[in-house]
């Protein structure tokens, strides 16, 4: 019996202990800065009930291991009210919590989306079997096939659509992901807060050659995306 309280006692203690811990990684995007803090203040809600649940269950298995005539339960009502009313709460804040990110802007916001950080970078990428095709069609229709460039800190706004069939985009390092469907166009959006090369794929399985279709997005300083845009519109 001690040493099962003892494992008890050291499993809370590295949960709370992982729970205090503040994460030091920067974020990526404005997108993975929502995502990622949902998930932290789910945690803080599954981490109790999970502990809770166990605890109970082996509680029981230790204080009833040996009977061997077991009786059968009787009604609880209040028990039962409590329970119910300690899910309709769980279920009321993960709801709430959760309709904080969908509704973002930088979740999934239109292209006619202001921002005080600068006007948004506009991308349509079209997906096809089994490739990619960007373009920028607010800079004189740049097409630069399978990459995407896109500066620091502005807001980027993501035009997702296929030529055929269904189709997925995803850059899971920038926590974007949106299905790309014909005739349909589906707007995704973001602030890419890290310089770095990023690589995204296709979601959807599309055919034979479905995992062929990879394509990056690189975020680069606002000086670096104009000499670079400068230098796609020259070349056009």
């Amino acid at each position: 019996m001690r040493k099962t309280r003892l494992a008890l006692v050291s499993l809370l203690t590295v949960l709370v202990a992982g729970l205090a811990a503040d994460p030091v990684a920067a974020q990526t995007s404005a997108s993975a800065e929502l995502i990622n803090g949902l998930n932290n203040k789910l945690l803080y809600i599954a981490v109790p009930v999970t502990l809770l649940v166990e605890g109970i269950l082996i509680y029981t298995i230790v204080k009833f291991r040996n009977n061997d005539e077991p009786t059968p339960t009787k009604e609880n009502r209040r028990l039962e009210i409590t329970w119910t009313i300690a899910t309709a709460i769980i279920l009321l804040f993960v709801g709430v919590a959760s309709y904080g990110v969908l509704a973002d802007e930088n979740v999934a916001g239109p292209p006619e989306v202001e921002d005080a950080s600068g006007e948004p970078v506009v991308v349509h990428a079209e997906a096809f079997q089994w490739g990619w095709e960007m373009s920028y069609p607010e800079e004189g229709n740049v097409t630069t096939g399978t990459e995407i460039v896109v500066p620091k800190d502005r807001p980027v706004v993501i035009e997702v659509t296929s030529r055929d069939v269904i189709h997925g985009f995803h850059v899971p390092d920038l926590a974007l992901k949106v299905d790309a469907m014909p005739d349909q166009t589906n707007t995704i959006r973001t602030v890419a807060y890290e310089e770095d090369v990023y690589q995204g794929y296709c979601t959807e399985y599309c055919g034979v050659a479905h995992s062929q279709m990879y394509f990056t997005m690189e975020v680069v300083s606002e000086d670096e995306y104009q000499d670079w845009l400068d230098e796609q519109q020259s070349s056009e």
